[in-house]
């Protein structure tokens, strides 16, 4: 490709930059590259084979969230901009990325580069990433959103602390299990009631409680895990806090203990409002089948998040629903199903999006 001697490594990711050869801003473009413990059951000729071990037990690995079409239309990109270096001024950084599904204690791969200082040296000035599927979007459409595309997602722990006895006697003990089952309806009222949802949607799941061995006993106590998704910093830390209230008085009424403690997820995948209106025109334009530009945010999280905190950032979706995408009865494989199919046609979409997207952005903004 002719890269530029600049290339390295950030993060235990590849940076690359390419470079007019002539004064300019920094844009940056990035794909992640990393698969799932998923095993394939598309019946595809090249469907993965690959095994790797974790904690000892050997499990099946996919690309069952797109990534590798991600890293082909980075590289795509990379092909063009390299060769073309004559349509546009400043430089392109190209991220290649690991660990967007995150690995087990350890920060994601986005967080690990920007720490590593991959915005800067150039500074990156503006940055684009997209995403295949995540919505049932047909082949080659691309959407986008201002403002909040992707949730934050905050897990919760919450101990509640009793006192244990015999299921016969519970006025000799204190019932968490009780306390929990109280807390958890406590917990759906704060998006209910709590929370001004005309200005975001918001979500509070608990998926996990663990308590006690017998039915006969109850226990000393009860631990509930949840998760927390929410498209706007200011709810964000207001469903926090009300959820750690919540949770502390319901056991205090009760004479009992909450301990509750939070695992930060990532952070709003937050796309700059002026960033989106100025390059709306260029998704449009490179769009082969339809657009939407007010998508719906999803819940779903992305790393790419902790780059939008930096640097003014636009995140979009690619549509690749095409027909061996679906089942028999036209319900669309998700990413993160074994039978996740994406329709490789949206590939060049893709590419001439990331393409385009870095050369209108380098030629119409002014030193």
């Amino acid at each position: 490709m002719g890269l530029s001697p600049k290339s390295g490594i950030a993060g235990t990711g590849v940076v690359a930059i390419i470079d007019s050869g002539r004064p300019g801003p920094v844009v940056a473009l990035r794909a992640d590259m990393d698969a799932l413990p998923i095993e394939e059951q598309t019946g595809l000729p090249f469907a993965a084979k690959a095994q790797t071990t974790v904690d000892g037990k050997k499990i099946s690995a996919m690309h069952a969230c797109g990534h590798d079409m991600h890293m082909a239309m980075l590289l795509g990109a990379a092909q063009w901009l390299s060769t073309h270096r004559q349509h546009f001024r400043g430089q392109v950084k190209l991220l290649f990325q690991p660990a967007e599904e995150g690995l087990p204690n350890t920060s994601s791969g986005a967080e690990r580069m920007v720490a590593d200082g991959v915005l800067d040296h150039p500074k990156v000035d503006a940055m684009f990433g997209l995403h295949v599927g995540i919505t049932p979007a047909r082949s080659g459409q691309l959407s986008w959103r201002s403002n909040g595309i992707m949730a934050a997602g905050d897990s919760f722990n919450i101990e509640i602390k009793g006192r244990q006895t015999h299921g016969a006697l519970p006025w000799q003990g204190n019932d968490p299990i009780v306390i929990a089952a109280q807390t958890v309806l406590a917990l759906q009222t704060i998006v209910s009631r709590n929370i001004d949802l005309t200005r975001a949607p918001a979500v509070i799941s608990v998926g996990a409680i663990h308590a006690g061995q017998r039915g006969n006993v109850i226990p000393e106590s009860v631990q509930m895990n949840g998760t927390i998704r929410t498209f706007d910093p200011a709810m964000r830390q207001q469903i926090l806090q009300r959820v750690r209230d919540t949770a502390k008085y319901i056991a205090q009424a009760s004479n009992a203990e909450a301990v509750v403690t939070f695992d930060p997820g990532y952070p709003i995948n937050w796309n700059d409002p002026a960033l989106v209106q100025q390059m709306a025109g260029t998704l449009k334009r490179v769009a082969r089948n339809g657009f939407d530009e007010n998508v719906s945010a999803s819940p779903t999280s992305e790393d790419f998040a902790y780059y939008t905190q930096r640097v003014p950032s636009l995140f979009f979706f690619l549509g690749v629903n095409g027909k061996a995408s679906s089942d028999a009865q036209g319900a669309w494989f998700a990413n993160h199903s074994p039978r996740f199919n994406p329709d490789e046609e949206a590939l060049t979409t893709g590419v001439e999006a990331l393409t385009q997207l870095a050369v209108d952005y380098l030629n119409a903004k002014k030193n």
